[in-house]
């Protein structure tokens, strides 16, 4: 199994705030706020990364910075592919990576680079992990890009914003339940490795940080008739947050009528808000309207 990473680092100890001051000034860098660039300085924090990844062989890391998880990541694999979107970087990294024979850097965006080829071209097509500093201002876009993606991908590490993580581990009923846990739980099991204070990085961010351990589901936690009227059911319950589940179901085009068919058919109460409802009753929800709809059609 190969491993897929993101947000990097180094050997030249990156770690040293020092080490990092020196080489900004000899390449002229300043930080992109626009670019959520936050560079990990905790050696522990990488180790802890490393280990949760559970590297076999291979690794792609995204967003290397100046490549301080990425030389963790090559002291550790055969081979690492790190995809950096800031050309500034490359030349950065050319330098602080010089030592590591088996690292290829990709000067992409992650979003639009065809992923497949690379996992292709790189590791054979084998099934790969994913580990990313993920920045704070798209996080959710490149989560869901990655976990919903049909890609040979068995586990994903990602430092994000704790606050992403909690939405992500939250439990029906609670504030931080939304479209975003039920996104993720569908295709992976999760769990929390560490949470990481601004201290640990260069530029400090205004928030803390959380690494969470994504384990890609053999099959989605619930089984559905039909995955896209599932996630509509679910962008129904949530777009319409504190309305009752009636008129949340009226607002995302299901009539009164068909709605009352609906909730009938799956024992749920309208009256309920959809945030209180589990993975399960959303399924079954989803369910009821998919042989409503062909039922219709006969």
């Amino acid at each position: 199994m190969y491993l897929i990473c993101m947000k990097g680092y180094y050997n030249m100890d990156l770690t040293s705030p020092r080490t990092i001051r020196n080489i900004q000034e000899q390449f002229g860098f300043t930080f992109k706020k626009g670019l959520g660039q936050n560079f990990l300085t905790a050696r522990n924090i990488l180790e802890e990364i490393v280990d949760a990844a559970e590297i076999e062989s291979g690794v792609i890391e995204v967003g290397p910075g100046f490549g301080v998880l990425t030389s963790e990541l090559a002291q550790n694999s055969d081979k690492v592919v790190t995809i950096e979107i800031d050309e500034r970087l490359i030349d950065v990294l050319d330098y602080t990576l010089a030592e590591y024979d088996n690292v290829k850097i990709i000067n992409e965006d992650i979003l639009k680079l065809d992923l497949k080829k690379v996992i292709d071209d790189e590791f054979n097509g084998e099934k790969v992990s994913i580990a990313a500093n993920l920045p704070y201002y798209i996080t959710t876009p490149i989560l869901l890009h990655l976990v919903q993606s049909d890609l040979p991908i068995s586990t994903f590490v990602f430092m994000m914003q704790k606050e992403v993580a909690e939405r992500i581990m939250a439990s029906p009923g609670t504030k931080a339940y939304g479209a975003l846990t039920l996104a993720v739980q569908f295709y992976c099991t999760s769990e929390v490795v560490m949470d990481v204070p601004p201290s640990s990085f260069i530029p400090r961010p205004a928030v803390n940080s959380t690494v969470l351990k994504l384990v890609k589901r053999d099959k989605p936690a619930v089984e559905v008739k039909d995955t896209r009227l599932f996630f509509r059911m679910v962008k129904m319950a949530f777009g319409q947050r504190r309305k009752v589940f009636t008129n949340a179901m009226k607002a995302g085009g299901i009539s009164a009528e068909q709605g009352k068919e609906i909730l009938a058919a799956c024992g749920i109460d309208g009256k309920r808000r959809g945030e209180t409802f589990s993975m399960e009753e959303f399924a079954s929800l989803a369910d009821a309207w998919y042989d409503l709809i062909h039922k219709d059609k006969e």
